[in-house]
């Protein structure tokens, strides 16, 4: 079985869970996803199935968005509500505080990971040294908020919502925590929602729970929608063939002019989508990312 399906992860259990539960209902070794949610975070989970797999890495590059929910006055160790509270603070603070306080965060900006991540130090994973009760010191790196917006206004429990489009790599409960400590309260998620990554919104995916052997042929995509947001590349069928068996392919014989080194495009033959391809501007042609499909001998 090969494809992508798009599934809205509930709330609760791991990526690796619904990633097990996709493997049941397609009898299907390889199985992988991309974009790790928190067991307590929802939404958006691309899960590739076959070779599709071999696309999951390019989406890791793309942005995101997320409907967050933030609760001022506590701090924990995992930098949302299912740590262990670490400090509890007075909130002295009102709605023109948060949009002053927002404005800092918009742009490229420095962000330190959470401790409890699956990011590694020294080969180990973070949340395993936290386990353990040790502290590291993790490097900050730079990150971009492409947009910050107060979707729901604090409330009575001092919680607020906000809309967040961000790049690869940010962690929103690091970025609750760094807002609580601008507006001088502290801060941690209390619930996070992924509701579009590289460009596949919410209202796309399908719940965990309807998925099974019986209709999860129904809920397959061609895995070509994974990768939409990349130009794409028509060949001829000697340029498909020779793609396919693993040569170049020069610019001057392509049909498009304006290469960018290092940019990735959907290598297509008429409407089948075979691969990515990678511009390399020094030798002037695409060269082999990765193959997905090969051509169909009836359009040869």
């Amino acid at each position: 079985m090969q494809g992508l399906l798009l599934i809205n992860k509930p709330k609760g259990i791991t990526s690796f869970s619904a990633v097990s539960a996709v493997k049941r209902a397609a009898h299907e070794k390889r199985v992988g996803h991309t974009g790790t949610l928190d067991p307590m975070a929802t939404g958006v989970l691309p899960v590739f199935l076959g070779r599709a797999t071999m696309l999951s890495s390019l989406m890791l590059d793309a942005d995101k968005k997320y409907i967050a929910e933030i609760q001022l006055g506590i701090t924990t160790d995992t930098c949302d509500i299912t740590g262990e509270v670490l400090q509890q603070n007075n909130v002295n603070v009102n709605e023109n505080d948060i949009e002053r306080v927002l404005a800092g965060f918009k742009g490229k900006i420095s962000q330190v990971p959470p401790m409890y991540s699956a990011l590694k130090k020294d080969g180990v994973r973070l949340y395993d040294l936290a386990r353990q009760g040790k502290t590291v010191e993790i490097e900050p790196r730079e990150i971009e908020v492409l947009a910050l917006e107060v979707l729901r206004p604090i409330d009575e429990n001092n919680r607020f919502t906000l809309s967040c489009h961000v790049s690869k790599g940010t962690y929103i409960r690091s970025l609750a925590r760094d807002i609580g400590e601008a507006l001088g309260c502290g801060a941690t998620l209390t619930a996070l929602q992924r509701v579009e990554t590289a460009g596949i919104d919410i209202s796309q995916c399908v719940d965990l729970d309807k998925i099974d052997e019986e209709s999860i042929n129904g809920y397959l995509l061609n895995e070509e929608t994974a990768v939409k947001h990349l130009r794409a590349l028509s060949v001829t069928k000697n340029q498909a063939v020779r793609f396919c068996n693993g040569g170049q392919l020069a610019f001057e014989r392509l049909n498009i002019t304006d290469f960018n080194d290092n940019e990735l495009f959907r290598i297509k033959y008429k409407n089948q989508f075979l691969g990515i391809g990678i511009a390399d501007c020094e030798k002037q042609q695409v060269a082999i990312k990765c193959i997905i499909n090969y051509p169909e001998v009836s359009q040869l």
